[in-house]
């Protein structure tokens, strides 16, 4: 559905559209989850709370991290996957079993005693004293298990020929050391507070590790929307995070709670034949809504600066900038960037040439209509405008420039009409159609633009942003066709640390 917005930006009158996604609702079934054993008290009060507030079944199944991970390669359904630490979730996405991931908690393994500590264990040292009786979990099938004999490497071998018993999961480790059948035991922390008459007793082999405990959707899924609902709500403060922590955990930042959100993304014209589908298709699969502005990165940024401050609730929780320039006059809302394509800027022609430019200087030839982007309102007229100062060439090109529009794109449509002789454009703009023009090169080391995907620091849907930058990635081959270089695998870069060419610095 489509929103016309009108936007008073730098004293130009400019029509801004607001797409707003919304998928069509469906019929939920009862959810499957896979939990390891561990996490199963405050992800049962969860799901209860759950199910009440939204009347979704959850129906939960637990068991040792390794264990679930066989049933669920082998039987090829269910819905989520919570795992224990971050190796099991590295092994189920080596099997091919996973895709979105949603951090819900930090727990760290512990060597845990019974209350008051009365054998006086205060080492790992100390559990190999005669008498001592220790209980492992097993490395085969407990994630805390694998976890801790990696980190303890041959101590691990000498507990293990020690140890009295050795079992599946860390519920069945901690219920034999409430219960007192042992003295001593490696658990999860957040283990220990969940159970009667023990505590925890802190070694320094253990102490600087943790590791998230993560829910995420398995390929089997046949509902991601119903699936994903529930994991936000696992990670939300207001929800999950708060049960994670009254049991122990360490909660993870998640998003804040709310049955549908609705993420803000503003982004460069440039970018819309790369996206938009691909919006839709994320926005259907998270069962979201998106509200896009596409515009001039000038005047997406003012319109940010008269907000003022992110507390707007129409303030973006993503924006794509057409080049990496614009992105400084907003670095302290989206203060890190990936760089996630590159266009080239080029002058469009009608097809055959018929007036025979071929630079930049014969732009300038008298009575020559030339079409070039406003400087303060977008990314193109400002590289544009940067391009010919730099060259000395901006008097005399821009005398002839009888229109100068916020996107390259209306360039492009004035251009069909038979209005101009040539046009600054991005050479995506005219990619859909070739057969009505000619693209002539610019200077290679000035006519990239270079798009830049962020998102806010304090977004409310700072976890989603970072899904739908990964849902752009796995998506790579819209951009490609859309006429876009790739560039989405370089890692992120700080806003503050972006510095422009000195061609780029010229005063406007």
């Amino acid at each position: 559905m489509k929103k016309f917005a009108i936007l008073l930006c730098l004293g130009v009158l400019t029509v801004a559209a607001w797409i707003s996604l919304k998928p069509a609702k469906s019929n939920t079934k009862p959810l499957t989850v896979f939990c390891a054993a561990g996490l199963k008290k405050p992800v049962e009060e969860i799901a209860l709370a759950y199910q009440k507030e939204t009347g979704t079944e959850v129906r939960l199944q637990y068991g040792g991290t390794g264990t679930l991970l066989s049933q669920i390669r082998i039987a090829k359904q269910g819905d989520l996957f919570i795992a224990a630490d971050d190796g099991s979730l590295a092994d189920a996405k080596k099997l091919g079993v996973t895709h979105e991931e949603f951090h819900l908690a930090k727990q760290k393994p512990v060597l845990a005693v019974a209350k008051g500590n009365p054998k006086q264990i205060t080492s790992l040292a100390d559990v190999k004293r005669e008498g001592i009786k220790l209980a492992l979990p097993n490395p085969e099938a407990a994630s805390i298990g694998r976890v801790t004999k990696k980190l303890l490497g041959a101590e691990w071998d000498a507990l293990a020929a020690k140890a009295a018993v050795m079992k599946p999961t860390v519920t069945e480790i901690a219920a034999d050391l409430s219960l007192g059948a042992v003295d001593a035991a490696i658990l999860w922390d957040a283990t220990v507070p969940q159970f009667a008459g023990i505590e925890a007793v802190t070694v320094p082999e253990l102490a600087k590790h943790d590791e998230f405990v993560t829910a995420t959707v398995l390929s089997s899924c046949e509902q991601p929307a119903a699936a994903m609902k529930f994991a936000r709500y696992l990670a939300a403060p207001e929800k999950g995070a708060t049960v994670l922590t009254k049991h122990g955990f360490t909660a993870a930042a998640g998003d804040k709670w709310t049955p549908r959100p609705d993420l803000i993304l503003y982004s460069g014209g440039v970018n819309r034949p790369a996206i938009e589908k691909v919006l839709l298709k994320f926005a259907t699969r998270e069962g979201i809504d998106i509200t896009t502005t596409y515009n001039g990165c000038g005047i997406l940024c003012a319109a940010m600066k008269t907000m003022q401050d992110s507390s707007d609730p129409k303030f973006p929780d993503v924006y794509y900038a057409c080049d990496v320039c614009f992105v400084p006059p907003v670095a302290q809302h989206f203060p890190e960037a990936v760089m996630l394509t590159e266009a080239e800027i080029v002058i469009a022609v009608p097809k055959g040439n018929p007036q025979n430019i071929r630079t930049l200087a014969d732009l300038a030839r008298p009575g020559l209509r030339v079409g070039l982007c406003n400087a303060e309102q977008s990314t193109l007229g400002f590289l544009t405008s940067s391009m010919l100062k730099s060259m000395n060439l901006w008097e005399g090109v821009s005398k002839n420039a009888s229109s100068q529009v916020p996107t390259g794109d209306f360039l492009v449509n004035q251009m069909r009409t038979g209005s101009l002789d040539a046009a600054v454009v991005y050479k995506i703009n005219i990619q859909s159609a070739m057969e009505h023009f000619d693209a002539v090169a610019l200077p290679a080391d000035k006519s990239k633009a270079v798009q830049p995907f962020a998102v806010r620091t304090d977004s409310p849907h700072q976890q989603l942003g970072r899904r739908l930058l990964a849902f752009l990635r796995e998506n790579r081959s819209s951009f490609e066709e859309a006429g876009f270089v790739w560039k989405g695998e370089t890692a992120p870069v700080k806003s503050a640390d972006i510095v422009l060419p000195d061609w780029l610095k010229t005063k406007q």
